[in-house]
């Protein structure tokens, strides 16, 4: 570099993070350089000055990134009360928390953590009385807890465990083989996994991976061509065999499963839809596959083969799903035949015993579970211990054991074994948490949107509330991909309750609680509908009393991210505080990078001129206005998320920053380190919700534990 290109770009750097004071604000940030770039969308003229914070890696971005964080963490630190909320964190989260156990080759399988260390471990036991012996414990991957484990598959005879690292919570990730009898790790090593299934096959397993990345564009060039290869122990990645590819669509995903007798192989497709193609052959490295599924509109999912049938669920004329048998010589959509057929409830998994079909539902965005035998014949209810959600069904074919895990919002996740003759669930493993959960109660109460649709809405607080508009409240939506929220703890979430705040979780249309047809209403350009639900629910709970506006706070993150920026824009005047966190903010670039061309089947595309004006006309990103008093905004990023890049939320706090001109902090919190949340350390967690409630008590006026 010579000495002029070194002055040029330290003039650049100086520019880009100058300080900017405005007379009406409490803040000074950082004045971020604008560029004269402009698109033209169908005879429309877009800017996009700050195009250039789309390079992650340029020593101008990064300065940038340091120039905000010093503002945010200099305010964020510099409140009084923020270490005490830090400190209770700290201890109401040290407590074990376990995982069910599976059987997997003749061995139990489960992760703990002992309550503060930064990864789960994992866990192996030899029977249910044994001692739990450590088989991988993260934590020693890395010094800081960044290296996180993001997969895992056990060979059918016990003997090997394919184990994935993710470093920094990107969606990349590397392989790595375990003797699970030795603890040894062997010397296969694979690189650049992404969006990967593992299935074992003989010697060996399938993987899905892209090639080798461009060097400095790794967390933000578009993914494309993805392959889908086979390891065979004991050799290196050069010598894999390359499985399968379609150069004629690029962006699609291929991943493989394979039956548990070893017999079928299975291969699914997937692309910019909320469906998939499956297909299968016999298993072996000749002859082609044959079709069972063809049509992306729909989801379909292979569970099992039993007596040479393929056990699958479907949407597929069935909006809320049903489970269907395949029969292989026969296998097109006219000849499957119904084994659950679709009900009134959204089936949302169906695990399979020996003779037993567990399958869960999902009734007004809470779970049910039910058992049938193989003939599709109901047998019982399990009898669940409230209003919750069903997870981590665990059964094999191998024995008789059966677990389960229940969560509710006041109800920490318990892991429950089951005994199907008796049909009695008892605790295997339960929490113990300092926190008095007696104290609080969880209702589901159903409101009307704007267009006259009832949206349910779970609320959740301390007994005895006054409904008097004046307590703190904090509401939570996504609402797409036909991602259903149902009822979860958060340990970070009793910081909130008990210094009195309610917290409300909306199911909008544009997730999953009610079928395909939910999903679709609030997709593309019915997208609208989404923020309407949430503007509803804020409305609802003012109107009811709950709360106010200058109590109100809102979150999401990732889709709930573009919620949030999207209502902001639209309703200003309704909040106090919005979170929006690793937000999709530009909805005219989104599909441009890494990931993001899968989400038009969502979202659309501003390739279409139909899509391109809804896409403009909601996009948080471009809808910032002048002269319009916001509410305090906490955006939050990481420089590893490469999902939903960082720059979507570098333009859009830049663009709010120089349009915003009252006293309210629009401020942005970058982490390091981290990615789109997977896999991040508990001390990283616990430092972004001490910063996030600090931050929405400060700006609400509230002192927590000021009793």
């Amino acid at each position: 570099m010579n000495k002029l290109t070194a002055i040029l770009i330290l003039m650049a750097i100086v520019s880009a993070c100058k300080p900017k004071t405005d007379s009406n604000s409490a803040l000074t940030y950082p004045e971020t350089k604008k560029v004269d770039t402009v698109d033209v969308y169908f005879g429309v003229s877009v800017p996009d000055p700050y195009r250039w914070l789309e390079n992650d890696t340029s020593a101008e971005t990064a300065a940038w990134v340091k120039a905000q964080n010093d503002v945010t963490f200099s305010y964020l630190n510099a409140i009084p009360f923020r270490e005490k909320i830090k400190n209770r964190l700290t201890e109401i989260w040290n407590f074990e928390k376990y995982t069910t156990p599976f059987f997997k080759g003749g061995r139990y399988f489960f992760f703990k953590n002992d309550g503060l260390q930064n990864q789960y471990v994992m866990y192996v036991m030899d029977s249910l009385n044994a001692e739990p012996k450590v088989l991988l414990d993260p934590n020693k991957l890395s010094t800081d807890g960044t290296k996180s484990l993001s997969g895992t598959a056990i060979s059918k005879d016990g003997k090997y465990m394919i184990y994935s690292v993710s470093t920094g919570g990107s969606d990349w990730s590397e392989l790595f083989v375990l003797n699970i009898e030795t603890g040894e790790t062997l010397t296969d090593h694979i690189e650049w996994v992404k969006f990967s299934d593992l299935a074992w096959y003989k010697n060996g397993f399938f993987y899905s991976s892209y090639d080798k990345p461009t060097a400095g564009a790794e967390l933000s060039n578009i993914n494309e061509y993805h392959k889908v290869f086979y390891h065979q122990l004991g050799t290196s990645q050069a010598d894999d065999k390359l499985f399968y590819e379609n150069k004629n669509f690029p962006q699609r995903l291929y991943n493989m499963s394979v039956s548990e007798n070893e017999e079928y192989f299975f291969l699914y497709e997937m692309e910019a839809s909320e469906g998939n193609m499956v297909s299968f052959k016999k298993a072996g490295f000749t002859g082609n596959f044959t079709l069972i599924a063809d049509n992306m509109d729909f989801s379909h999912g292979i569970i099992d083969v039993i007596d040479n049938k393929f056990i699958m669920q479907t949407n597929e004329n069935a909006p809320k799903y049903r489970l269907v048998e395949v029969n292989p010589s026969a296998c097109t959509a006219e000849n499957w035949k119904d084994i659950l057929p679709e009900k009134e409830n959204v089936l949302e998994s169906v695990e399979i015993t020996t003779d037993k079909f567990f399958a869960t539902y999902m009734q007004d965005a809470h779970s049910k579970l039910e058992v049938y035998n193989l003939k599709g014949e109901y047998l019982q209810d399990v009898v669940l211990p409230t209003l919750g959600t069903v997870s981590e069904f665990s059964a094999s074919k191998e024995n008789s054991d059966i677990f389960y895990s229940f969560t509710s919002y006041t109800y920490p996740s318990v892991v429950f074994k089951y005994n199907v003759e008796e049909n009695v669930s008892t605790v295997y493993r339960e929490p113990k948490i300092n926190f008095d959960f007696s104290q609080y109660e969880t209702k589901q109460v159903f409101y009307t949107s704007k267009d006259g649709t009832k949206i349910p809405m779970f609320i959740v607080h301390k007994k005895g509330l006054e409904l008097n508009g004046n307590n703190p409240t904090l509401l939570y939506g996504y609402g797409g991909f036909n991602v259903s929220l149902t009822p979860s703890f958060s340990t970070s979430r009793l910081i909130w309750l008990e210094n009195g705040g309610v917290f409300a979780v909306a199911n909008l249309r544009g997730g999953g609680e009610y079928g395909k047809e939910w999903h679709e209403a609030g997709q593309q350009l019915n997208k609208q509908n989404v923020f309407d639900d949430f503007i509803a629910a804020a409305e609802f709970l003012i109107a009811e009393k709950y709360t106010s506006s200058s109590k109100l706070a809102i979150q999401g993150g990732s889709n709930g991210g573009l919620l949030i920026g999207a209502v902001t824009n639209q309703r200003p005047e309704l909040f106090r505080v919005a979170l929006p966190q690793v937000g999709v903010m530009d909805m005219l670039r989104f599909h441009k990078f890494t990931i993001g061309w899968a989400w038009t089947g969502d979202y659309g595309s501003s390739d279409d001129e139909v899509q391109f004006k809804n896409l403009f006309a909601i996009s948080p990103l471009h809808n910032i206005k002048e002269n319009v008093e916001y509410p305090a905004v906490l955006v939050t990023t990481a420089d590893h998320d490469d999902r939903v890049v960082p720059a979507h939320s570098f333009k859009y706090i830049a663009t709010l920053q120089e349009k915003y001109k009252g006293a309210n902090p629009v401020m942005i919190r970058i982490d390091t380190m981290a990615g789109h949340g997977a896999g991040k350390p508990t001390d990283k967690i616990i430092e972004e919700h001490a910063d996030t409630y600090s931050f929405i008590f400060k700006n609400m006026g509230i002192t927590p534990y000021n009793q």
